[in-house]
Parts: C-alpha cells; sequence; structure tokens
C-alpha cells in the first residue's frame, strides 16, 4: 500500500514561519518595505508611459516627453536597485532560517538512540537535514511577503483599471480569478510526486553514501557488479517519479501560459472596443495592455510560491516526523553519577536487539571499584552488546545495571557517558587537527594535560615529528596514521574524559605486538583509579584482570576470581589456558 502525502494544515506553516523568523524581524521589516516600495513603482510606471503617449499626441513641445522620460529611466532605475536588495534581504532571512532549523534537526539525530540510526542510513538522513531543509529557503525567505506583495500589486492593478472604466475593471478581475483557481486545480495534481521524489531521493542518496564509505571493502570482496547494479535499479526506480513530478511543474507551466495567453486576448478585445468609442486614449490602451502584461509576473510569482509550497509540503512533513520522532532512550531525573572508580552490577539484565531474540539473559555480577574484569566469549555471545548497554546506548529489557549506587537510567545521558569511556577497534578521526580530535573541542582540557597523556602513552616522539603539534591537520578517518597511532589517539582520548569506568573492547586487536607492549606498560599508570573492562579474545589481553567473565549464547557461563578460575582445573578459563583461548572460541 502506497504511503499518502499528509496534508499541512495552515497553523503549522505558521507555526514554523514564527519560531524561525522571530529572530529576524528587523530584517523581516526591511523587506516589506523593499518590496512594497517595488510595488509602487511597478504602478507607477506605466502611468508616465500613458503620459507619454498622450502628450506626445497633444503637444508639440518636447520638454514634457524629456521630463516623462526621464522620470520613466529614474523609477525604473530605482526599482532595480530594490528589486536585487530585496533579493539580497530575503536570501540572507532564508539562509539563516534554513541553518537554524538544521541545526536543530542535526541536534535532535545526535540525541536519537541506536535503534533510530540502525535503522536509517547516514545518507537517508543527511537528504533530510540538508535536502529537505534547503527545500524550505525560499519558504522562509520569502513566502508570506513575496505572495502578499504580489496579491497587493494585483489588487493594485485592478483598482487603477476600475478607474479607467468598470469594464476593462470586470474583465481583469475575471481573468484573475480564473488565472488562480486554474493554476490550483492543477496543483492538486502535481502535489503527491514531490513527496514522492524526496522520499526516493533519500533512499538513493543513502545506498550512495553507505557504498562510498564502505568501497574498499565492497573492491577487495569483488562485490562492485553488485553494487552498480543497485545503483541502476535506484536510478531506474529515480527516473519515473522524477519523470511525473516534473509532468506535475510542466502542467502548472503550460496552464499559466495559455491563461496569460487569455488574459492578453481580453485586454486587446475590451481596449479595442473602448478605443472605438473614444472612452479611453491611446496611451491608456497602451497602459491596459502594459498592465496586462504586468500582471503575468505576480500570477507567475504566485505559481513559483505555489509550487515552491508543494516541494515544502513534502519537506516539511518529512522533517517534521523526523523532529517527531522520539528516543527510545529517555534521559534520567539527573542522580549524579560517583567520582573516582565506579562499581559496576548487573542485576537479571535480559535484553535482545528483537523482542523473539534475546542477545543477553539473566546476566548478573557485580564488579568492585578498581577491578579489572576480563570479559570473553565468542562471537555473538553478547559481549560488546554489555558494553553499549552500559553506555545506555540501547536500555535493557528486563533488570537494571548500577554504577557506584547509582541506577544508570536515574542518570542524565550526557553525565554518565562522561563518567564511561570507551575504546573499540573501529577509530573514529575527523578532518581536524590533533587538538580537536583528541578533546572534542572542550576548551578546559589544557594543552599540558593532552601532551601528558600522550607522554603516558609513549607518543611524546610522534607529537613532537609533526610539522605544526596539536595544531597538525589529521585526515578524515585517521589517513596519513598507522592503525597503531590512530588507536593510541583513541587511548588518549578516553583517559582525557578521565572517565571512572573504561571499557576496552578487543581495543587491542589491531595493533601490532611493539605498539601493544606500549599501551600495557601506559594503562599500568592510567588505569589506576579506574574501574575497567575488557573484551578480548587473546589470552595476553586479559592477564591484568582481577575478575573474568565467560558468556556462552548471551548468559554467564562462568564467573569469577581470575587466580581461581586458574587454578581451578574443572573451569572453562582453565582449559582455555591449557589449549588455548583461540581454540576455545572459535
Amino acid at each position: 500500500m502506497k504511503k499518502a502525502i499528509r496534508k499541512i494544515p495552515v497553523r503549522e506553516y505558521a507555526l514554523l514561519l514564527s519560531r524561525y523568523l522571530k529572530s529576524q524581524r528587523k530584517s523581516m521589516i526591511v523587506l516589506a518595505v523593499l518590496l512594497v516600495s517595488g510595488i509602487a513603482m511597478q504602478l507607477v510606471n506605466p502611468q508616465i508611459i500613458r503620459y507619454f503617449i498622450d502628450t506626445a499626441q497633444s503637444q508639440s513641445s518636447t520638454r514634457p516627453l524629456l521630463i516623462a522620460g526621464g522620470l520613466f529611466i529614474v523609477v525604473t532605475l530605482i526599482q532595480q536597485v530594490v528589486a536585487v536588495a530585496a533579493t539580497y534581504v530575503g536570501a540572507n532571512v532564508g539562509w539563516q532560517a534554513t541553518n537554524q532549523l538544521r541545526g536543530d534537526v542535526a541536534d535532535h539525530c545526535l540525541k536519537l538512540d541506536m535503534t533510530f540510526h540502525k535503522s536509517q542510513t547516514s545518507g537517508a538522513i543527511i537528504e533530510r537535514v540538508d535536502g529537505d531543509i534547503n527545500n524550505l529557503s525560499n519558504f522562509f525567505s520569502s513566502f508570506v511577503i513575496t505572495l502578499l506583495s504580489n496579491l497587493v500589486l494585483v489588487a493594485g492593478m485592478l483598482v487603477l483599471l476600475f478607474r479607467e472604466g468598470w469594464l476593462i475593471g470586470v474583465g481583469m478581475l475575471f481573468f484573475v480569478v480564473f488565472a488562480i483557481v486554474a493554476i490550483q486545480y492543477i496543483r492538486k495534481f502535481a502535489v503527491p510526486h514531490w513527496g514522492k521524489l524526496r522520499q526516493v531521493s533519500a533512499k538513493f542518496y543513502g545506498f550512495l553514501g553507505e557504498h562510498l564509505e564502505g568501497t574498499e571493502d565492497t573492491r577487495a570482496n569483488g562485490a562492485t557488479g553488485y553494487v552498480m547494479r543497485r545503483y541502476h535499479e535506484l536510478l531506474r526506480e529515480w527516473l519515473p517519479v522524477r519523470v511525473r513530478a516534473f509532468f506535475g511543474w510542466a502542467s502548472m507551466w503550460i496552464t499559466t501560459l495559455i491563461v496569460f495567453a487569455i488574459g492578453n486576448a481580453v485586454a486587446f478585445v475590451l481596449s479595442f472596443y473602448l478605443w472605438k468609442k473614444g472612452s479611453i486614449t491611446l496611451g491608456t490602451v497602451y497602459m491596459i495592455f502594459y498592465y496586462t502584461e504586468l500582471m503575468a509576473k505576480p500570477i507567475e510569482q504566485i505559481r513559483t510560491q505555489m509550487e515552491d509550497l508543494q516541494k515544502a509540503d513534502a519537506s516539511i512533513v518529512r522533517v517534521k516526523e523526523l523532529l517527531e520522532t522520539q528516543s527510545v532512550i529517555q534521559d534520567g531525573p539527573g542522580t549524579p553519577v560517583p567520582q573516582g572508580a565506579l562499581s559496576v552490577a548487573f542485576e537479571g539484565v535480559r535484553f535482545g536487539y528483537e523482542a523473539d531474540n534475546p542477545t543477553l539473559q539473566d546476566v548478573s555480577f557485580r564488579l568492585e571499584p578498581g577491578q579489572v574484569l576480563g570479559l570473553l566469549g565468542r562471537t555473538g555471545s553478547g559481549k560488546t552488546t554489555l558494553a553499549r548497554l552500559l553506555l545506555r546506548f540501547y536500555d535493557p529489557g528486563e533488570g537494571r545495571i548500577v554504577l557506584g549506587q547509582t541506577d544508570i537510567r536515574e542518570a542524565k545521558l550526557q553525565q554518565l557517558r562522561s563518567r564511561v569511556g570507551m575504546v573499540t577497534q573501529s577509530i573514529e578521526l575527523f578532518q581536524g587537527t590533533v587538538r580537536d580530535n583528541l578533546t572534542f573541542f572542550d576548551e578546559t582540557i589544557s594543552d599540558e594535560r593532552v601532551e601528558q597523556v600522550l607522554r603516558e602513552l609513549g607518543m611524546e616522539s610522534w607529537l613532537r615529528s609533526l610539522p605544526g603539534g596539536l595544531d597538525t591537520m589529521l585526515e578524515s578517518g585517521g589517513g596519513g596514521l598507522s592503525a597503531g597511532e590512530a588507536q593510541l589517539l583513541s587511548f588518549a582520548r578516553v583517559f582525557l574524559s578521565d572517565p571512572g569506568l573504561v571499557i576496552l573492547d578487543e581495543a587491542s586487536s589491531r595493533l601490532d605486538p611493539a605498539t601493544e607492549q606500549r599501551i600495557e606498560r601506559a594503562m599500568n599508570r592510567l588505569l589506576q583509579g579506574r574501574t575497567c573492562i575488557i573484551i578480548a579474545h587473546r589470552l595476553a589481553t586479559i592477564q591484568r584482570a582481577d575478575r573474568i567473565l565467560i558468556l556462552d549464547n548471551g548468559r554467564i557461563a562462568e564467573e569469577g576470581d581470575r587466580a581461581r578460575l586458574g587454578a581451578d582445573p574443572d573451569s572453562r578459563y582453565s582449559r582455555m589456558l591449557k589449549v588455548g583461548m583461540e581454540e576455545m572460541l572459535v
């Protein structure tokens, strides 16, 4: 079943405009004044032309003609200056309003939980944050003011035409009503296609962004053919929707041309009739024709505004749906998470990414402050899921998780995540300075503190080798760095936040033995006064663990003191030590 395009009530348009244009009241007033001034000059110029024509017929003196011609040129030049100023102010208003909305949408997306981000590709989110909001630029910058000013311009011309005679006034009034009704009638057939076009566009860019990001894996695994086939399938899906949207636009454009042709014909017939009767002068005939031609411009702009509105309809619906999406993970009331090393307690925790397929079942254990837990298990046993629950990327379906006597659901998310640091094997570095990559723009962290952490990680010589020190620019994704250097920077990033609990999720799996030894030496100092959970596949990584916890299919298969389990010949951990942990976890 096709999803219907939701209609936008006028009240929602008003709320959106008032929210994002409120701070630009002065600019809106300036824009209104400029547009009204432009209207006045557009109404005056035909009067000057009429005077010029009638004077040229009735007087031999050229002085009035020169005055009229000069006045026409001056008014026209001022009108152009006003039009440029109005365009500039309008564009500035639209840019600021859309940037503010874009910021709100981006901020909202960052606060949504992992369930949302797993269900949306990065390309689809970018299309909403950028593409849909770009479509609202004209809506914010000039929709209401331009629409009203064009209506005022049309009304002004009708008033002046009525002054010349009721017949020409009534004729032009019927033309205007007919034009607006015809355009609105055609518009209702075109509206749905723009919403479908935005949906297909988001789908395409989502696919494109995903595979451009993973181009290395795609080529390495010989999947280029599949990607290109899917790429062309999406283009074939996009084309008919784009064609229908284009025909919707074309139907409105052709309707406008036909309506204008009818308007010109009506103006010619009525003007000729009144001129033959002697009711109007030749100058007035030209003025009527000029107004009729001029009337095409505001009606055309009204049509364009309606077209922008139909694009805005689809974009507003999609942006509004995104802003109405609520995170499953809600901020807690603000119970503080204690400073220092944190105790960790799982109490009857059950969790599944899908309701009928639990990943963790009845997980209960306790880790005292300052202890190190070695977390073992086969791939898919739930190790990384357990770490994600500690950061509240997800909430358990049953049970609770306690850090330092505080139920993590009671804490503010920002404080919780500042007290829990996590290092994974996937390192995310962005284009920016070394300092910004380590501190995430936190100006309270001094350069001395950054340099101290890098020294403790054995990266002092690396820092000295950089041409700009902490101001050296890094490439997006860590290009130009070795895997070990990128991993060491991720360690530095975590320890700069001074967490009470550190989670190392197979963090040394990408490191060569020499680099791993550097981390091992540094961790002895860096983990002092902190609790640590080490998720690992290799025995060497967990030699510092005080306790061992082995997961098997989401359940705790074994948990206890590392030395005691190692000494017990019947324990799983003891068998791992004998035959090699790698073989046991295959």
